[in-house]
């Protein structure tokens, strides 16, 4: 039998602009332009999310070099306080251990980390790590993630595209389109007017059968997300998304009752672990469950979290987070599809969504990618030489 490589040293980077804190982008990006938030009942944190710090993170990159000197890695969200867990705190459970040891170091991260985790930057951290263990063990092997998860169910990926410009992604190929909501409760009457009112315009110019759904981003109360989902059904909206604050599962639950027939509630992209997903399926919270690979708890989670849902007859769609998302979305019978970030300024052209962090990212080409572009061992991406790593904190 051959000898398993260990886990020699974990080191953990920030990285800023762009990448896998999305929402770090320059002035003019439609990502930034008046969305509603929870914090938009403020006048001042209204127009811009970077306003309130929704980008005062920025990314973590995990490192993760084995005995034979080979490196897996992995970006998400969380910045210098996640790389401060990774070498105080997580390392300890990873040096020294097999690369094959995922199970076994994800219970220690998890379980040593509940006093102060359970979701948020602690599960981000803990996701980081995940996936860059995921990374180090195709690299090990020379296979793509894909295939340790059991293998692909299908030849190629199709994608919906989230962005301000549903009718450019219906013309560059994409299933569908998700459009951010630009107006909250606070902005009255005449607020919901103007939401109903940019769907019922894209709707004119996608024509009847293009999904169009509408992302909220924890912005609304039941009683607007009810309005607004009613109001919307006139204009065929396929999804209300995170209309609630994450933790209202008992909003979430009433929603879905409110809805019109045959209009789906989805939720979880701010959910994260078996425990949060359990208690939104159980309470019949949503159709599709969202979670993102980066802060749900890592591809090991995610596992266990799409097969819940899948005994909830619910489908997953995670949350678009790049190669890390599609290399398991191709291995789920209950992830028909998936959802790709349109990075691009004016959501007008397909760039990888983690510019400019990784190198080789595939983008899908006509709203969709083929499994060939997922052959490369591991997540089949590398860290970009000319992104400018800050390394905070040692052990």
């Amino acid at each position: 039998m051959t000898q398993i490589p260990t886990i020699k040293q974990v080191r953990a980077f920030t990285l800023k602009g762009g990448g896998a804190d999305y929402h770090d982008q320059s002035e003019g990006h439609w990502i930034d332009d008046h969305i509603a938030t929870p914090m938009a009942k403020y006048p001042e944190y209204r127009q811009s999310r970077r306003s309130f710090g929704i980008n005062v993170l920025g990314t973590l990159v995990v490192e993760i070099e084995d005995s034979a000197g080979r490196v897996g890695f992995a970006v998400t969200t969380g910045g210098e306080p996640a790389a401060y867990i990774v070498e105080k705190h997580l390392a300890r459970f990873l040096e020294g251990a097999r690369v094959t040891d995922i199970e076994r170091i994800w219970d220690q991260m998890y379980l040593s980390t509940l006093y102060y985790g359970r979701k948020g930057i602690v599960i981000n951290t803990i996701s980081g790590v995940d996936l860059a263990l995921w990374d180090l063990l195709g690299k090990v092997r020379g296979e793509p993630v894909h295939q340790l998860l059991g293998g692909a169910v299908r030849d190629e990926l199709q994608f919906y595209a989230t962005g301000a410009r549903p009718d450019l992604a219906q013309k560059m190929g994409f299933i569908g389109g998700k459009m951010p909501l630009h107006h909250g409760p606070a902005e009255g009457e005449e607020g919901l007017r103007r939401n109903l009112q940019e769907l019922a315009t894209m709707r004119e110019r996608v024509g009847p059968d293009f999904w169009l759904m509408l992302d909220c981003w924890m912005s609304l109360d039941v009683n607007y997300a009810t309005r607004l989902a009613q109001g919307a059904q006139a204009h065929g909206l396929k999804w209300i998304e995170e209309a609630l604050p994450p933790d209202d599962y008992w909003g979430y639950a009433a929603l879905r009752k409110n809805v019109p027939t045959g209009m789906l509630v989805t939720t979880g992209e701010h959910e994260a672990t078996r425990w949060g997903f359990r208690q939104l399926l159980e309470m019949g919270c949503c159709d599709i469950i969202q979670p993102d690979v980066g802060w749900c708890g890592g591809i090991t989670e995610l596992l266990k979290i799409s097969a819940l849902a899948d005994a909830h007859q619910a489908l997953v769609i995670p949350h678009g987070s790049s190669v890390y998302s599609y290399h398991f979305v191709a291995t789920r019978h209950n992830s028909p599809f998936a959802e790709f970030l349109m990075m691009a300024p004016k959501a007008d052209e397909v760039v990888p969504m983690f510019h400019p962090q990784l190198l080789g990212e595939p983008v899908p080409v006509n709203g969709r990618m083929r499994l060939s572009a997922l052959d490369r061992p591991g997540f089949g991406v590398e860290l970009n030489p000319e992104c400018a790593l800050h390394r905070p904190y040692t052990h």
